[in-house]
This record gives structure tokens, C-alpha cells and sequence, in this order.
């Protein structure tokens, strides 16, 4: 292999419409959009040009051939390779087989939400809540429509895999948000009085010993570092 395999999921993509038959960029796109695959991979024309050639560079795909209609630019028609195939094939058991740390915004954004209020993250909390429920009645609503015109579930099975993610986002926000409520977040009273101190101007050295020895005595930081980084 000539180069490093990309890592992009639209890189697999392409490898996969290529696997089907040879093609080229616009007819890979168009491919993928018709098929929904949109919902599940980021498509990005401008950055599937620069995708291809490094696929091609990696010898996963050849330029086979170009093509003329009429007046129109000449396009190039891409083709799989064999050691295309066998990367195609050992990529997507990977992604099968091996889970692997992914970094949603809502996670950053729990790790940081000590810096509002928890009565606001609450009311932040339970907007969420209210979104992802009107989302996952649409999504539900599309697939019971799909599975009754009688689509196969292989051609729909990760729509029906992200409702599933919805759903368990869904139960959990919710109940994190009716803990906010009720006061039973661990370490909740800690956290509003370092956000009454911050509003009523204390320091951040103050804010910081206040912490300090409200934290568990193998949570405090020793000497001028350690200690959490959130909240």
C-alpha cells in the first residue's frame, strides 16, 4: 500500500459505493444521499475530492477511465481495487467488533456545567429533553413508515440503531434533570454555593479554596496541581 488509509468515515463510504461498481464523485454522493446515508456519515463534496486522491495515493482505488456527455467537463470514473476490497472488508469488521471513544458535544458539555447555575442547567436540561422526545416521534414515525412499505430492516438497521441512542440519551437526561430538581445530584449544594460565590464577585482564589475543602480529602489538590479539572 502506497500511503495511510484514511480514517474517515466518508473514505469507508466511498470504498463501499466503489465496491458496488465503479463511479464517479458526483454519482458517489448522489449514491449516498439517495440511500440516507447523509444522517449517518457527514457528506461533504468539497472534502470528497480530497478523500478520493487519498484513497487513490493508498492504492485502495484507480482512475479507470474518464467520460464526456456532450458539452459538459470531463469526469473521471473511479474503481475499487483488490486491496481496496480487503481494507473495505477489514474496516468495517473493525467498526463492527471495536468500540472506540467518540466525543459528543453533550459529554463536553456535562463536563463543564458547573459553570452555570444548577437551576439553569436544569431548565437547559429539560430543553433537551423537550428536542430529543419531538426528535425521536419523528424518527420513529419515519421508520414505522419505511418498515410498512416494506423496505428490509438491513437497509435501515442504523436509523433504527440511533433512535435507540436517542431514546437512552432521552430516559437519562430526564432523569438526571428531576435529580437537579429535587436536589440529589451528588455534590449539588457545592456546586451552587461556588456559583453564589462566583455572582457575588469572590475570587477565583476564593472559589477555589471554598472547593477545596469542600471535596473529599482524595479529591483536594496537593500542593499546586491535581486535583478535578470540572466544575
Amino acid at each position: 500500500m502506497a500511503g495511510r488509509t484514511p480514517s474517515n468515515p466518508l473514505a469507508l463510504a466511498v470504498l463501499a459505493c466503489l465496491y458496488e461498481r465503479p463511479m464517479y464523485p458526483y454519482e458517489i454522493t448522489t449514491t449516498l444521499r439517495e440511500r440516507g446515508k447523509e444522517d449517518s456519515i457527514r457528506l461533504n463534496f468539497g472534502s470528497l475530492y480530497s478523500i478520493i486522491k487519498s484513497l487513490e495515493k493508498s492504492g485502495l482505488i484507480v482512475a479507470a477511465r474518464a467520460e464526456r456527455e456532450g458539452n459538459r467537463p470531463e469526469r473521471q470514473v473511479y474503481e475499487i481495487t483488490p486491496t481496496g476490497r480487503e481494507e473495505a472488508e477489514r474496516w468495517l469488521r473493525r467498526i463492527l467488533a471495536v468500540p472506540t471513544k467518540e466525543y459528543p458535544d453533550i459529554e463536553a458539555g456535562l463536563s463543564l456545567i458547573g459553570l452555570l447555575a444548577p437551576r439553569e442547567a436544569a431548565d437547559l436540561l429539560r430543553q433537551r429533553v423537550e428536542a430529543l422526545e419531538a426528535e425521536v416521534r419523528r424518527r420513529r414515525a419515519q421508520l414505522t413508515e419505511v418498515t410498512e412499505a416494506g423496505l428490509p430492516e438491513v437497509f435501515s438497521v442504523e436509523a433504527d440503531y440511533r433512535v435507540a441512542m436517542m431514546e437512552a440519551e432521552l430516559a437519562w437526561v430526564r432523569a438526571l434533570v428531576e435529580r437537579l430538581e429535587r436536589g440529589e445530584v451528588g455534590g449539588q449544594p457545592m456546586w451552587e454555593e461556588m456559583h453564589r460565590r462566583r455572582v457575588a464577585g469572590a475570587s477565583p482564589e476564593e472559589i477555589e479554596a471554598a472547593m477545596q475543602e469542600a471535596l473529599p480529602a482524595a479529591f483536594r489538590r496537593s500542593g499546586g496541581g491535581g486535583g478535578p479539572a470540572t466544575h
